[in-house]
């Protein structure tokens, strides 16, 4: 992988949380970035060592412009309960402070599917920030599309269709359809690798270079499985057999509408359903792997142990709501 002795300057928001720490992490172990986390003034979140934070007030712009002054980079990591708007202040900021390139709050499906989008309109924010990005002319995105976090849609029954605590399954249809999943740990060494790539090409590789990325949706995955490549691997995991388990079947599209109904209805599982069960219709939206292509190979990324991020999935389980 071709690769420049430059030391980018990488600002990071959401360095301390659940995903943004696993980037924060493989970023430092590349040794080729300097890392600043920006936080709000209030933040109690613990930073590694070796990251430069900088307090912002949100409510003040000045203070992100003076934060990502001399940046290189912006990788944006936000938890779905943040304000829409707070994505437009950081990539307004950015373009003022002269940062390049940013990694917006992508890290989902493929957003890029106008079919799924359309369905799942809880993802038309993130079309809307590559937009603004490109209309402001000002930095460039690189949207790092990622499927679901592994670990967090196999941890809660509602998601990936397991409730490990009570040994229920429900598959979707037939619980064949395969979809593209990352784990944190691949997605923070995608991150690490793709801003270690030189801006424009080196050596023989031209297309490893962020030029050849600018202003695109790119994919990195862990695994491309089924449900019931999930529940193999389950049974491995906890030494089970398939009839130690309660096994039923629902038709995706009716899971999915029952979703929609629930979240009409207020309840908070409708969200889960709707918005993962779109991903496993039959139509191959989850499957950007075989559709689209992964960046798995130009980055060098390892291929996984799917028991072992599945063991991750069940500890997990234990404290989801």
């Amino acid at each position: 992988m071709a690769t420049s002795n430059h030391i980018m300057k990488v600002a990071i928001v959401g360095a301390g949380g659940n995903s943004g720490s696993f980037m924060t992490e493989a970023l430092l172990k590349t040794g080729k970035h300097t890392i600043t986390a920006i936080t709000r003034v209030d933040s109690q979140n613990k930073l590694p060592e070796g990251v430069i934070p900088k307090k912002v007030d949100y409510n003040k712009p000045e203070t992100l412009v003076e934060a990502l002054r001399g940046q290189d980079a912006l990788v944006i990591t936000l938890s779905n309960s943040v304000p829409k708007e707070t994505e437009m202040q950081l990539i307004n900021a950015a373009g003022e402070a002269g940062v390049a390139w940013i990694l917006p709050n992508e890290w989902s499906p493929d957003t890029a599917n106008e079919a799924m989008v359309k369905d799942v309109f809880l993802l038309q924010p993130k079309v809307d920030t590559r937009k603004a990005i490109a209309d402001l002319g000002k930095s460039s995105y690189i949207a790092v599309s990622t499927g679901f976090w592994y670990e967090w849609g196999l941890a809660i029954p509602a998601g990936f269709g397991i409730d490990f605590a009570n040994r229920i399954v429900t598959l979707f249809d037939e619980g064949e359809t395969k979809i593209s999943t990352s784990t944190r740990p691949q997605v923070g060494r995608a991150v690490g690798a793709l801003l270690s790539l030189p801006i424009k090409p080196e050596g023989s590789n031209k297309e490893a270079c962020l030029e050849n990325f600018k202003n695109k949706v790119v994919y990195v995955k862990s695994f491309t499985v089924s449900q019931k490549d999930m529940l193999e691997s389950a049974l491995r995991v906890t030494g089970t057999k398939e009839n130690d388990w309660t096994i039923t079947k629902e038709p995706a599209q009716e899971r999915y509408s029952s979703g929609i109904k629930e979240m009409q209805e207020g309840k908070r599982i409708g969200f889960a359903k709707m918005m993962i069960t779109r991903v496993f219709f039959p139509d191959g939206c989850g499957d950007f792997e075989h559709n689209k292509g992964t960046l798995n190979s130009l980055l060098d990324l390892p291929k996984e142990d799917i028991d072992e991020a599945t063991k991750a999935a069940i500890e997990r389980s234990k404290t989801s709501n």
